[in-house]
């Protein structure tokens, strides 16, 4: 059986994050890694991965000799990427999975269990309580008829929606609908699907009700961490150098090299990852997961936050943000992560504004960003790749890839005639002595 990988999207959706989102590393480790870890435990070592020219080759260098590659030289859907590695599967019973999807083992144990009962393809269904925006199982008589995309609460056919960890016994069958299905729509693959349905070949459902989530946008990062950390033991390197006078509580999981200077708090859970330093009276809190060599710097608080490698912060206030690599906050650089009306933050993604889900929710900041001293960043903006924020800025707006953002201040200059009682001080001072 052939594992396909499908990372050739471009996600539109994760800017001001540009990596392919598989390469995103959690726990020290890439998504992709994780992944394929994953899949091995299910006995599932034959791998190929489809991805973009851009991507490929960052993914090829973290892979390695693990899976085999496909360019797919345009993002075209599902579809065109099955048909991009047809050298590859045509021949061979597949198993389809999109790798930004988080799910547990039984995910794939359930699936190859249910392949043993002999229909032409499998298909996913996680069992959802409360509507989900996304496509669900249309069943009859216990088979799959169909896959209908975001119907709306209350119009859902089941309670099954369709995640992708697809089987199809046979992948010429499938390469051969895929080629003959036409849609201006970026469904060609489902429509494909329902075609084979049409046809006389039967599609079965496999329910999964373990743990379940997709990375779409930026704050879905926040699950994933949750989903790495809840699954891992607490462990601190043996070459960490904490201060005793530095406090850990909680779940944590610290890496090599890591050094927690004094009077400096971590309240797992929280990641450390190698080489990253907790500077003198700072506090980092509540799932935040720090890259490695990133410098959390004198009296600087960081909660739940995802923040990437050799990232510089000092007296600063980070919540609920992501931060990317390569980023350096000036002193007393705040982000808002809290509204006043104490509603659901929203990210404006072109002209529309996503609501979160989250009340508490910082920023998005791209890699290699600077901010100056006292810059303040409201809740839900995303800022571009290589972009400076100026000192004393407020950032209300999002902010494009490249860009500098400063304020312009008018100043006057005027003869100082005040003087200053130095009489008052010594008064104070003595005061304060005798205290």
């Amino acid at each position: 059986m052939k594992l396909v990988f499908l990372a050739g999207g471009v996600g539109k959706r994760m800017f001001p994050i540009v990596k392919e989102k598989c390469l995103l590393t959690f726990l020290g480790k890439e998504l992709i890694l994780h992944q394929i870890d994953l899949a091995e435990k299910a006995g599932l070592t034959d791998v190929v991965i489809v991805s973009s020219s851009q991507n490929i080759t960052d993914i090829q260098e973290v892979v390695k000799d693990k899976a085999e590659y496909v360019v797919q030289e345009h993002p075209r859907g599902m579809a065109d990427a099955l048909l991009c590695a047809q050298d590859h599967i045509c021949g061979e019973d597949i198993l389809v999975v999109n790798p930004n999807d988080l799910f547990e083992l039984s995910a794939y144990t359930n699936v190859l269990k249910a392949v043993k009962s002999g229909a032409d393809s499998y298909i996913l269904g996680y069992k959802v309580k409360e509507y989900f925006p996304g496509g669900y199982l249309q069943i009859e008589d216990g088979t799959v008829k169909g896959i209908v995309e975001k119907p709306g609460p209350g119009n859902e056919p089941s309670d099954l929606v369709n995640l992708v960890v697809h089987y199809h016994k046979d992948a010429d069958t499938l390469v051969r609908f895929l080629k003959r299905t036409e849609s201006e729509r970026d469904d060609i693959y489902e429509r494909a699907l329902t075609s084979m349905i049409e046809n006389g070949y039967t599609f079965e459902a496999v329910i999964y009700e373990g743990f379940w989530t997709a990375i779409k946008y930026p704050w879905h990062i926040f699950k994933a961490v949750q989903y790495f950390v809840d699954r891992s033991e607490s462990y601190i390197a043996e070459s960490a150098e904490i201060s005793e006078k530095a406090t850990i509580k909680g779940k944590v999981i610290i890496e090599d090299d890591v050094r927690i200077f004094e009077y400096s708090t971590v309240n797992g859970p929280c990641y450390l990852g190698s080489g990253c330093i907790i500077g003198n009276n700072s506090l980092v809190r509540d799932y935040s997961h720090i890259g490695e060599r990133t410098v959390i710097g004198f009296s600087t608080e960081v909660k739940n936050c995802y923040i990437g490698a050799d990232c510089w912060f000092h007296t600063n206030y980070v919540g609920d943000s992501i931060i990317m690599d390569g980023c350096s906050f000036g002193s007393g650089t705040v982000t808002a992560n809290f509204r006043f009306d104490e509603q659901p933050v929203k990210v404006r993604i072109n002209s529309e504004a996503v609501d979160t889900g989250m009340d508490k929710f910082g920023c998005i900041i791209g890699e290699n960003c600077k901010t100056g001293i006292n810059a303040s960043i409201m809740p839900g903006m995303r800022i571009g790749p290589n972009s400076i924020v100026g000192s004393h800025v407020m950032v209300d707006q999002n902010l494009e890839p490249n860009t500098m953002l400063l304020v312009k201040q008018d100043q006057a200059k005027r003869e100082n005639k005040l003087e200053f009682a130095k009489e008052k001080k010594l008064e104070l001072l003595k005061k304060l002595l005798k205290e």
